[in-house]
């Protein structure tokens, strides 16, 4: 066991170099007694510091006075450690639980889950709680030397440096059979296809992704053994950690102690190719300028690390394919098949790379002052594209090794004793794995390193940017492909080990082709932590149970689609003083025809457990609402912006419908706006209040709505353009006005030219059926109905004299006349006007009514079976029929589906299931609208997919191709509150499309062909809804028409 000198200790921190703690596996040699006396002076020391209660993390801040500080000595009391420092195992795990890991990028390629140099100094120094870094440093390399973590690309030791990543080792689990792994390739390998027992055994069994942590002592940070050494008194023994410290305090000199041995331990890096100097006579060197001799050094740094990177190549055929294909180590029946997974197209690359190498060798030898290499470098780049192979296959390769180690004692046992081989330089082999992808990432780094020193008028400087730029365009293909597999393995890797609640599975598509896992991470409940990850379409919370044989992952909350969730979160969480219930909202701007995605501002209670919280919701009928917390500001501002990101990307792909504002903050506190109407080709709005009737010109966008009617409670308005006729529902009573009477200037001018129609009204309809315009105003209570069908009476016929206020009282009539009148045994909820028929929807489902004869009949076919999950349903309530060419799509409630013109259902295959609870229902083919106090859903009416979600708060349907039958639904169908208050302080509510399209994803879907339009210019095109005090309307976006694939939304499943 090799001692420390602690005398030079002070010079030897300076380098970033220094020498790594030698391992103590020799500790095991020791004597009972050796161990006795060494920790006996330091148990109660120990024991202090582990009983120590762990105080609330303080910013690394206030124990680093900076990066690279000389060392210092501290008179004052030294701060508890957060674990014993001496014990590698306890620094070890907790290193690991307070480590950031990101994604992050290097030379072009992007790693996964890694830190940089500087945080893990960081976060070691805050974990013993010390200014020296240089200490901190030795103690990370005494991590790094038992494969705690690893460079990115296994070059070198733990550095600290922003520059340099670090990957803790994983074990892959096993998400594959052996025929998913070929086949999730773009190209096999010759082998055969046998499976052995070994092989399916290990496919079965979960690994733990985790290595036992390191062990070990590190015996700069113990306490001495010796019972009498103190702080203030020097210490007799020469080996005692607090030697240096009682020097300094006693102002003695240091006296060197042990000598020092150099540590022979590193990562053994291949011998270099020396300088460029010292390969050439003296007098070509003296008679090239500094420039060019920087130039010719970096060209041989090209040279000698492309022959060093041939070598390594051609370890792993030697050591390892050649080796293992002569022995029996792997069953013959998949030796083959395994060494062309683990190894892949290796040949190909030493092929590419031996030809690179002799050229590039040859033209060293030529020139002792080499003139160009661009085009060698050149002539080999289109050769690169085994690369690409390569780096597409390494995970799966990694798997394959990782899977027969663990499952094969023999080849475990080759394994260790290959990788201490002198020419395996103390590397495993994912370290040499990983060279041909880090090797092409290292070409432009080179190559700009010789363009850097190289002549304007020289033909490098043209050929090396050419071949830069080339081979960066291959590096961003591999990445993407390496991120593909990496993606592809991820997701069905988590598939398999998800577990949900009996009778909550969810089918979350992960095998499907393109889907994605856009991030993922840790946030912690009040109880423990959960495990989050954000899909391309969902958004998943799974909590981690482990056993000893496997782990697994168990549901937590039934997953919410993208289109479905909505969150708020702390705000700024940097900040120094921060109030409780504060929310992050970004306003949407609403003078634009699209709304951007925005960040939900929802009342939220009072948290004590910090402020980086996010609260996640599901609408609709899954409603459920869960607050969570995130460990930094960095993850919590990742996770924000995430979400944010992928919500935007979907509103991109898949906005069929724009809001356009008509009216913003105007119908405030009790001026409510109830209704609305479109008229003169939908330039003008009538709207009607519980303050009256107004009228806005959208032809003027500077103008506000004008009162031009005096009444109480309107509920519905419709406009009988033709008839110049405007129908009002106040009070329960249904009124008509001329429109030419409406006066902007005075509210009451027009009640001299009222009609009163009928009283006690609970609703009217206006339509087209047998070839004419009607008006049908219908009385229901809870056990009958009555039906007053009216035709309006052409304004060159009817009176055209004013009426005194007597005669208005009595409900003088002369702008509509009786045409039927019937009467139903049941409550009525809507009526709509089919082409010969009227269809009423009541208690009893929809009746169909023929306004000739009065005969009334049910729609469905009580004959039909397919028809019984409707007759057996309590409380259905029917709220929309359309005709659809020559069938006829129902839509309740709850669901919706097709019949024909008999009432048997159509289109089996066609079943809509409404994510939320609607209050009325649009029409715009080829899409069928359905609206709820929270969002819209928009879905295809020929295949009943999800294709858009327009989220808003308090969201209800005032006009949609004619007005709705009754007034919109008030009432709250969420429990816990969750309607009320959902946007505060007048926020903006949000228009959320979450259902997105790729490219290539399913065939396109025809439009659907419209049936013909009634005339009279009865049916208008318009769409008007109302979010708080904003009134919208819905249009077509800009662009051609898009559609969903069943593969992308969860909302799409069918329950």
């Amino acid at each position: 066991m090799t001692l420390v000198d602690h005398s030079s200790y002070q010079a030897r921190r300076s380098s970033d170099s220094a020498r790594t703690m030698p391992k103590f596996g020799s500790r095991r040699e020791r004597t009972a007694q050796d161990r006795s006396m060494s920790m006996s002076a330091t148990t109660n020391s120990v024991r202090a510091v582990l009983d120590q209660k762990r105080s609330p993390r303080p910013s690394i801040g206030a124990h680093l006075e900076g990066r690279g500080s000389p060392v210092s000595v501290r008179t004052h009391t030294r701060k508890t450690p957060i674990v014993y420092p001496a014990l590698l195992s306890r620094v070890a795990a907790a290193f690991r639980d307070r480590i950031q890991l990101v994604d992050r990028a290097k030379d072009g390629l992007t790693y996964n889950d890694c830190f940089d140099g500087r945080e893990a100094v960081d976060k070691i120094a805050y974990i013993i709680k010390t200014t020296d870094r240089n200490l901190a440093l030795l103690l990370g390399r005494a991590l790094d030397a038992q494969k705690f973590f690893h460079d990115v690309t296994y070059e070198h030791r733990l550095r600290d440096s922003a520059h340099e990543l670090y990957q803790f080792k994983t074990k892959i689990h096993s998400p594959f059979v052996s025929g998913e792994l070929h086949g999730g390739s773009d190209q096999q390998a010759n082998g055969s296809d046998q499976e052995s027992p070994a092989e399916e055994k290990a496919d079965n069994d979960v690994v733990s992704n985790q290595d036992p942590l390191p062990s070990g002592v590190f015996t700069l940070l113990t306490d001495c053994y010796s019972p009498t050494c103190s702080r203030d008194r020097l210490c007799y023994s020469i080996a005692c950690p607090r030697r240096l410290e009682q020097q300094a305090r006693l102002n003695m000199k240091p006296q060197p102690g042990l000598s020092k041995q150099i540590s022979k331990e590193s990562l053994g890096e291949p011998k270099s190719g020396g300088f460029w100097a010292s390969s050439v006579p003296p007098e070509i060197v003296n008679s090239v300028s500094d420039k060019e001799k920087k130039r010719q050094e970096a060209i041989n740094e090209v040279v000698y690390t492309e022959r060093d990177f041939v070598h390594d190549l051609e370890y792993m055929r030697d050591t390892w394919i050649n080796r293992l294909k002569d022995t029996d180590i792997i069953p013959e029946g998949r030796r083959t098949d395994f060494l062309a997974q683990v190894f892949w197209n290796l040949h190909d690359l030493i092929a590419v790379n031996t030809r690179l190498r002799d050229a590039l060798l040859k033209r060293q030898k030529q020139y002792a002052v080499v003139e160009r290499i661009g085009d060698i470098i050149l002539e080999a780049i289109p050769h690169f594209s085994p690369f690409l192979s390569y780096a597409s296959h390494q995970l799966y390769g990694k798997y394959e090794f990782e899977k027969e180690k663990s499952s094969n004692p023999a080849f475990s046992q080759f394994v260790d004793a290959t990788e201490r081989l002198p020419e395996s330089r103390k590397l495993e082999l994912n370290a040499y794995l990983t060279k041909p992808t880090s090797r092409l990432a290292r070409y432009p780094l080179l190559l700009k390193a010789v363009l850097k020193y190289t002549p304007d008028d020289s033909p490098d400087n043209t050929a090396l940017p050419q071949a830069i730029s080339l081979i960066e365009t291959l590096l961003q293909k591999v990445d993407s492909e390496i991120g593909k597999t990496e993606n592809r393995f991820s997701l069905v890797q988590l598939d398999q080990q998800l577990v949900f609640k009996q009778g909550e599975e969810v089918n979350l598509r992960l095998h499907e082709e393109g889907r994605q896992m856009v991030h993922k991470g840790t946030l912690q409940k009040r109880d423990g932590d959960l495990h989050v990850y954000l899909f391309d379409h969902a958004l998943l919370f799974a909590k981690l149970v482990k056993n000893k044989q496997q782990e697994h992952y168990k549901v937590y909350r039934r997953p919410i689609p993208l289109e479905l969730l909505t969150f708020t979160a702390a705000e700024d969480v940097d900040g120094t003083s921060r109030r409780k219930n504060q929310m992050l909202t970004k306003k949407a701007s609403f003078s634009k025809d699209r709304t951007n995605n925005s960040i939900s501002t929802i009342a939220t209670k009072s948290e004590n457990k910090g402020q980086l919280w996010i609260r996640f919701i599901h609408l609709g009928r899954k409603y459920y609402d869960l607050v969570l917390w995130a460990q930094s500001p960095i993850s919590h501002k990742t996770w924000l912006d995430k979400i944010s990101m992928q919500r935007h990307v979907m509103q991109e792909r898949s906005t069929i419908f724009d809001k356009v504002t008509l009216s913003e903050e105007f119908f405030v506190g009790t001026n409510k706006v109830n209704c609305a109407a479109p008229y003169h080709e939908g330039r003008r709005i009538v709207y009607g209040t519980d303050e009256g009737v107004f009228i806005s010109d959208l032809r003027d966008p500077r103008q506000i709505p004008v009162k031009v009617l005096n009444l109480l409670d309107v509920t519905q308005v419709d406009v009988l353009e033709r008839y110049d006729l405007l129908i009002v529902l106040s009070e329960r009573q249904v009124i008509t006005f001329p429109l030419e009477a409406l006066d902007p200037t005075d509210s009451m001018a027009g009640l001299k030219r009222a009609k009163r129609i009928s009283s006690h009204t609970t609703f009217f309809k206006a339509g087209f059926c047998l070839g004419r315009a009607l008006v049908c105003i219908v009385k229901s209570s809870q056990l009958s109905s009555t039906f007053k069908a009216l035709e309006p009476i052409d304004q060159n016929v009817r009176g055209r004299s004013k009426p005194t206020f007597r005669k208005l009282l009595q409900g003088g009539n002369d702008t509509l006349k009786p045409f039927r009148e019937f009467y139903i045994p049941v409550e009525s909820t809507s009526v709509h006007f089919l082409k010969t028929k009227m269809c009423v929807g009541c208690s009893r489902g929809f009746e169909i009514v023929d306004l000739e004869t009065l005969d009334t009949q049910g729609l469905l076919d009580p004959n039909d079976e397919s028809l019984e999950f409707v007759r057996r349903k309590e409380n259905l309530r029917p709220m929309a029929i359309y005709r659809i060419q020559n069938e006829f799509l129902l839509c309740y409630d709850e669901f919706a589906f097709y019949v024909n013109k008999t009432g048997k259902r159509s289109r089996k295959e066609f079943m809509v299931y409404w994510e939320g609870t609607p209050t009325g229902f649009a029409l715009h083919e080829p899409y069928v609208l359905a609206f709820e106090p929270s969002f819209v859903e928009v879905r295809h009416i020929e295949t009943g997919l999800l294709s858009q979600v327009i989220q808003g708060s308090n969201l209800r349907l005032l006009f949609a191709d004619t007005p709705p039958s009754v007034p919109s639904y008030y009432g709250n169908p969420y429990p816990g509150g969750y309607e009320q208050g959902m946007y505060m302080n007048g926020g903006s509510p949000t228009s959320q499309t979450s259902h997105s399209s790729f490219n290539g994803y399913g065939s396109p879907i025809s439009q659907a062909v419209g049936f013909p339009r009634s005339p009279q210019g009865l049916v208008r095109d318009e769409i008007l809804m109302v979010s708080d005090d904003r009134v919208y309307a819905l249009r077509t976006a800009a662009g051609p028409q898009r559609h969903m694939s069943d593969n992308i939304s969860m909302t799409s499943i069918s329950r």
